[in-house]
């Protein structure tokens, strides 16, 4: 286990858990936090027996509750030498990752809590959980967010979200294409753990490759991504995770997956 005091690290089997230590603070974001889960984020890729990512907050009460306000203008403040904002850094680099990970919802999710929660590939949350995006109430707008949020849910809802600052419940963020599953949350961390069997028995080197070419084509016409699949799917043939797939299918016995 590693921490930095807001965000612990801890491998639990083959899932590399990153989670949010501030429930005093609704696990709000800091540039601690920011930086403990982009820590995580790297060493779960580095460690190769690491086949799944789970980022959570401690606590029952939130997720993350967005940029910590405690300081007025504070959270919103930039070093404007510099090109990048950590917290965009952060959604660049959970874009770029080649292990999937899961967000587990455990309490209010709302505001930068919503990129974090987008940022990631799938998500469970408890049935009570609020979400909402309210920025406008404080006088800005949820721009990063933006840019993950409108991949994944309907224009109108995001319009709505963003524009009137309300918040929404667990089913309307499920109905939305925010959550896999909404569970009560006496079930959540079984349900999570379900989730995380359901990759780890699977080929890493297939996840790995599936995630770098669904990234690539996600900005790619039809007729540019079919081209660029069409190689893709030549090439993970020749991986030896594919060979042994087919030939324990062959076999009829599970696969023993080399992860190369």
């Amino acid at each position: 286990m590693a921490e930095n005091s807001s965000v612990i690290l801890e491998k639990r089997g083959q899932a590399f858990w990153i989670t949010i230590n501030r429930p005093e603070k609704r696990n709000a974001l800091n540039g601690e936090v920011i930086a403990g889960i982009n820590k995580g984020y790297r060493d779960a890729h580095d460690d190769r027996d690491v086949r799944v990512i789970v980022l959570t907050g401690a606590g029952d009460k939130a997720f993350c509750a967005g940029a910590d306000l405690q300081n007025t203008g504070g959270a919103f403040a930039a070093d404007f030498s510099k090109p990048n904002v950590d917290y965009a850094d952060l959604l660049r680099l959970s874009q770029n990752a080649t292990k999937p990970a899961i967000a587990r919802v455990g309490g209010v999710c709302v505001a930068g809590g919503m990129g974090l929660l987008c940022m990631t590939d799938m998500a469970v949350a408890a049935d009570h959980v609020i979400f909402g995006l309210p920025e406008v109430k404080v006088g800005v707008f949820p721009m990063q967010v933006m840019a993950l949020l409108q991949e994944i849910a309907p224009r109108r809802l995001v319009n709505e979200w963003a524009l009137t600052g309300e918040p929404f419940d667990a089913r309307i963020a499920q109905t939305a294409g925010l959550l896999n599953y909404v569970v009560p949350a006496a079930e959540l961390d079984a349900k999570v753990d379900w989730l995380i069997g359901r990759i780890v028995d699977k080929s890493p080197t297939a996840i790995r490759r599936g995630k770098y070419a669904m990234r690539a084509i996600a900005s790619m016409s039809f007729d540019e991504s079919i081209a660029y699949t069409e190689s893709q799917i030549a090439l993970l043939a020749m991986t030896e995770d594919a060979k042994e797939g087919l030939k324990a299918f062959a076999e009829k016995r599970k696969p023993s997956w080399p992860g190369k």
